[in-house]
C-alpha cells in the first residue's frame, strides 16, 4: 500500500485510487493523464483494446478501446463482456475451525427455541388495504396509558405493503410473500402479533393461520376491518387485542444465550470503489468469527454476485448445495431476460460515482461478506433457515426488498456497509451501518455505527472484524443503533413482488 494509491492483487493491471489525484502525479511507474477521483481505478500498465481488466486478482471486464498507463479507468473505456465461470463445485471448501471460547448475549428466548434481539409487538397486514387502519391501531396504543406503563415492550410495530391482492391466488408471486409474511408472523423479535387483513383480498388472513398458528406459543390475533365493522371499531378491537399482548410481551426478559443463536442477514448498498477493500472484507472476517461460535450469517442480493457466484459455488459443502445457487443463477438471467432487463443493470449511478463500473466488480466486492466459511446451504426468498454456518438466500439487489428477505428467513440482526451512506432501518430487527470510508462515517456520523476507513491507514481486516463481531453482541444484547435511534424502520418492509399485477 502506497498513501495515495493500492494495488489489491499483484495480477491486477489497475491500482485503486486513494484520494483525489491530480492530473500529472507520480504513482511508482505510472503518470497520471487526468485527475482521478478517490476510490476509482487507474491503469498501471498498458491495456489494449479488448483485454481483460482486473481486479482483486479477477476479471472485471474488457477494455473497450485502448487504454494508456496512468488513464483513469471506469465507464468510457470499461465494459461487461462474455464471461465463462468454472464453478468447481466444493473444490476449496475450508472449514473454519470451531472457537475455544463461548461467547454469549443477552437475548429473548422464544418458546419455539429461537432467540429474539428485541422485544416488539407487531401489526402484520395481509394487504395494502389494511395498512393505515393497522397504524391507526397502532398509534392509538402508543397513545394509551397502559402502554405507557410498559418497562420491557420495545414498541409496537405495523407491518404494512403495497400488495396482496391483485394478483394470482397459487404462483410464484403469491408462494414469496406468504412466505414473508409467514416469517414475520413467527419471528423471534415479535412478542405477539396481530393479524389484520381487510376481508376480500386474495392474500386471506385464514390462510395463513393454516394449516397451524405460526407462533409456537400462541399470541397471535387476528382479525378483518369487514367483518369487524369498518375502521373506528377495527381500531378499538385491534388496541384492546394489543393490549392483551403487551401484558404477556412485557413479561419477556432478555437472558444469557450463546451466540451461536444469532442469525446476521449482510447487505451492502450505495457502495463505493473502497467497500471491496475495508468494510466487506472485515464483515467477512466478523462472519467467520460469528461461524466459527456456531452462528449463522446470510449473504443475499442475487444481481449482486452476478460473475462472482464461482467463488461461493467452490466452497459449497455439497454438489446439491453448489447446484441450487447456480439454479438461482440461471433464474435470474430468464427473469431479467423476459422483462426487458439485463444482468448488468448494476452498479447504480451511486456506484458508479464511487468507482464501481462492471457488475463484475461489485460482485467481486460483495462476496467480499462472505468470509471464507463453506457455504452451507442456498435458500429462496424468505425461506426459513434451518442449518447453522454461512448460507446465501436468494433476493434482488434492492436493499429495502433483500432485507425484507432475510428478516422472513430468521435474521435477527442485520449488518449492512456502505460507501456513499444509507439511510435505513429494518424493526423489528436492529441494523448495523458500516462506513466503508472515514471521510463519509465522519459526514453521516449521526447514521454510522462504526468506520472501517481506518483499515487504508493500516488497521488490520483482522482486527476490524473482531471489532464488528464486539459489536453484534452488544446489540444483540440491546445497545440502540443510530437507524433505532433515529426511529427509523417505518417504511422498509418491501416484500418482493414478483408475477402480474392485476
Amino acid at each position: 500500500m502506497a498513501s495515495t494509491y493500492l494495488q489489491l492483487s499483484p495480477k491486477d493491471n489497475v491500482l485503486i485510487a486513494l484520494a483525489d489525484l491530480p492530473a500529472g502525479m507520480v504513482l511508482g511507474n505510472v503518470v497520471l493523464t487526468g485527475a482521478v477521483p478517490r476510490g476509482h481505478k487507474i491503469a498501471r500498465e498498458a491495456i489494449p483494446a479488448g483485454t481483460p481488466v482486473r481486479r482483486y486478482g479477477q476479471i472485471i471486464g474488457q477494455a473497450t478501446v485502448d487504454i494508456a498507463p496512468g488513464e483513469h479507468v471506469h465507464t468510457a473505456n470499461l465494459a461487461m463482456a462474455d464471461h465463462a465461470q468454472d464453478y468447481g463445485i466444493g473444490s476449496e471448501v475450508q472449514p473454519v475451525a470451531p472457537a475455544n471460547e463461548e461467547r454469549i448475549f443477552q437475548g429473548y428466548r422464544r418458546a419455539d427455541g429461537r432467540v429474539g434481539t428485541r422485544n416488539h409487538v407487531g401489526i402484520l397486514t395481509t394487504v395494502n388495504c389494511a395498512g393505515s387502519v393497522a397504524r391507526f391501531i397502532a398509534e392509538a396504543a402508543e397513545k394509551s396509558g397502559w402502554f405507557a406503563r410498559l418497562r420491557n415492550v420495545d414498541g409496537i410495530v405495523p407491518i404494512v405493503h403495497n400488495s396482496g391482492c391483485g394478483m394470482a391466488g397459487n404462483d410464484e408471486g403469491f408462494r414469496t410473500l406468504y412466505r414473508t409474511l409467514q416469517g414475520y408472523a413467527r419471528h423471534p423479535n415479535f412478542a405477539g402479533i396481530l393479524l389484520v387483513g381487510l376481508g376480500c383480498e386474495v392474500m386471506q388472513v385464514s390462510g395463513l393461520l393454516d394449516p397451524e398458528l405460526p407462533r409456537a406459543d400462541g399470541n397471535i390475533r387476528h382479525m378483518t376491518i369487514q367483518d369487524s365493522g369498518g375502521t373506528k371499531l377495527t381500531v378499538e378491537r385491534g388496541v384492546d387485542i394489543l393490549r392483551d399482548l403487551c401484558a404477556a410481551a412485557d413479561t419477556c426478559r432478555r437472558e444469557p444465550v450463546p451466540v451461536s443463536e444469532l442469525v446476521i442477514g449482510m447487505q451492502c448498498g450505495g457502495s463505493d470503489g473502497y467497500s471491496g477493500i475495508t468494510a466487506n472484507p472485515a464483515l467477512g472476517v466478523a462472519s467467520d468469527l460469528l461461524v466459527a461460535h456456531g452462528g449463522t450469517t446470510i449473504l443475499s442480493e442475487t444481481p449482486e454476485i452476478y460473475g462472482a457466484e464461482h467463488l461461493l459455488t467452490r466452497r459449497a459443502v455439497s454438489r446439491e448445495v453448489g447446484e441450487k445457487l447456480i439454479a438461482r443463477i440461471r433464474w435470474w438471467e430468464d427473469y431479467t431476460a423476459r422483462n426487458g432487463g439485463e444482468m448488468n443493470n448494476n452498479p447504480s449511478p451511486g456506484n458508479k460515482s464511487g468507482g464501481l463500473t462492471t457488475i463484475l466488480e461489485k460482485s467481486l466486492g460483495a462476496v467480499a461478506k462472505g468470509g471464507s466459511a463453506p457455504l452451507a446451504g442456498v435458500y429462496l426468498y424468505a425461506e426459513p433457515i434451518d442449518r447453522h454456518g454461512f448460507v446465501y438466500m436468494d433476493s434482488p439487489g434492492y436493499d429495502p426488498c433483500s432485507v425484507t428477505g432475510q428478516v422472513a428467513s430468521g435474521a435477527n440482526l442485520i449488518v449492512f456497509t456502505t460507501g456513499r451512506g444509507s439511510v435505513s432501518g429494518f424493526k423489528p430487527v436492529p441494523g448495523i451501518k458500516v462506513a466503508t470510508n472515514s471521510e463519509m462515517f465522519r459526514r453521516m456520523r449521526d447514521d454510522m455505527d462504526i468506520d472501517t476507513g481506518d483499515v487504508l491507514d493500516g488497521v488490520s481486516l483482522e482486527d476490524k472484524g473482531r471489532e464488528l463481531f464486539e459489536l453484534f453482541i452488544r446489540v444483540a444484547s440491546g445497545d440502540a443503533t443510530k437507524s433505532e435511534a433515529l426511529g427509523f424502520g417505518g417504511v422498509e418492509f418491501v416484500p418482493w413482488q414478483i408475477g402480474a399485477v392485476m
